[in-house]
């Protein structure tokens, strides 16, 4: 019998086993799982602007590069219509009276030679026609001189330090954040497109249609910000700032070098501008200020310091065009402090003792 119980009992165990196996795992607390949603993917970086041939660059050629501003515009028309035209007459009237020369007074024609030491009408010719020459070609470039150093009111002011041998920009409206300027390899040039020996690692940026004012200097020795596009050569002389202007209304990549020597690398300084839509031009700048922690605030400070460093002289300068002198704000001065009484305080008499 007592046999007989234990197989019972050890059957009723595993049939309960078996019972709380086949039970439900949903019985069991199931803990909340939390979902964060992912932020949605930043946009991609607008891709840099493609060079166009022969555009902005040199190609080989024997004629100027095409004009991208208006002083190069004007440029040009003076060098093509006045300059080379004059070029070429002064050859060919040089080159015409050397073949004269010596086809009319060689020793066979004149066994005996001319003795003649002066005429007066050849030495009058010689001196009144180059004198006319150069008026000629004095009166434009005056003029284009003039156009060139008066520029309009910039909307960009961009600042170019010259390095050995390397450029370094700076934007002091937008909060002045600066950036290298470094020659790129032929084989990474390839690759960006840019022509060789004349790409760069951070071009300069500038939005199309607006004027573009570029002050000039250098940390070591004389350098020379130039863009034969642009028409725009301007000396970067340590401890000096110079000033040049440019405005092109067509975007595009346009090429430079430093025209100084400046050193055993002065071939390697080349200078990238990248002319882009107004609208890219302010999300590229508010890129360039979130990477070097400057906020629109900052930016706007600074430019606002700017603004009132020129605002005497801009005042100064209607007080002399008006004839009005600016009214002086009066200041109300503070009433004085009443005068400490004079008089010394009386002390109390002592208490009288016994």
């Amino acid at each position: 019998m007592r046999v007989t119980a234990k197989l019972f009992l050890a059957a009723s165990g595993l049939i309960a086993t078996a019972l709380r196996a086949q039970s439900p795992v949903g019985s069991a607390p199931v803990v909340p799982v939390t979902t964060t949603a992912m932020p949605p993917a930043a946009a991609p970086a607008a891709a840099p602007t493609l060079p166009t041939p022969h555009i902005g660059q040199p190609d080989g050629g024997w004629n100027l590069q095409a004009a991208m501003t208006p002083i190069a515009a004007e440029a040009r028309h003076v060098v093509m219509t006045f300059i080379d035209p004059i070029m070429v007459g002064v050859c060919i009237v040089v080159f015409a009276l050397l073949l004269y020369t010596l086809a009319r007074y060689r020793a066979g024609r004149n066994p005996v030679a001319s003795r003649t030491s002066h005429n007066t009408l050849v030495e009058v010719v010689w001196t009144v026609v180059p004198v006319l020459i150069l008026v000629v070609i004095a009166v434009p470039s005056f003029r284009l001189l003039a156009n060139q150093y008066q520029p309009p009111k910039a909307g960009l002011t961009i600042k170019a330090t010259g390095h050995q041998w390397y450029w370094e920009y700076e934007y002091p409206d937008q909060g002045g954040f600066s950036f290298d300027s470094i020659i790129l390899s032929d084989e990474d040039a390839a690759k960006k497109g840019d022509p060789a020996k004349l790409g760069v690692d951070n071009r300069v940026v500038v939005p199309a249609g607006v004027t573009v004012r570029v002050l000039t200097t250098a940390a070591d020795v004389i350098h020379a910000w130039a863009i034969p596009s642009f028409w725009v050569q301007m000396d970067a002389v340590p401890g000096r700032v110079n000033e040049t202007w440019f405005k092109v209304d067509r975007p595009g990549v346009y090429y430079g070098q430093c025209f100084q020597l400046c050193g055993t690398k002065h071939a390697f300084m080349p200078i990238a501008v990248e002319v882009v839509p107004p609208a890219r031009f302010a999300a590229w700048v508010a890129a360039k200020q979130k990477e070097n922690g400057i906020t629109p605030k900052t930016a706007a400070a600074s430019a606002g310091s700017l603004t009132s460093t020129a605002a005497p002289a801009a005042n100064a300068a209607a007080e002399v065009k008006t004839g009005v002198t600016p009214a002086v704000p009066t200041v109300t001065a503070p009433p004085a402090p009443a005068a400490p009484d004079a008089s010394p305080a009386t002390a109390p008499a002592p208490a009288a003792t016994k």
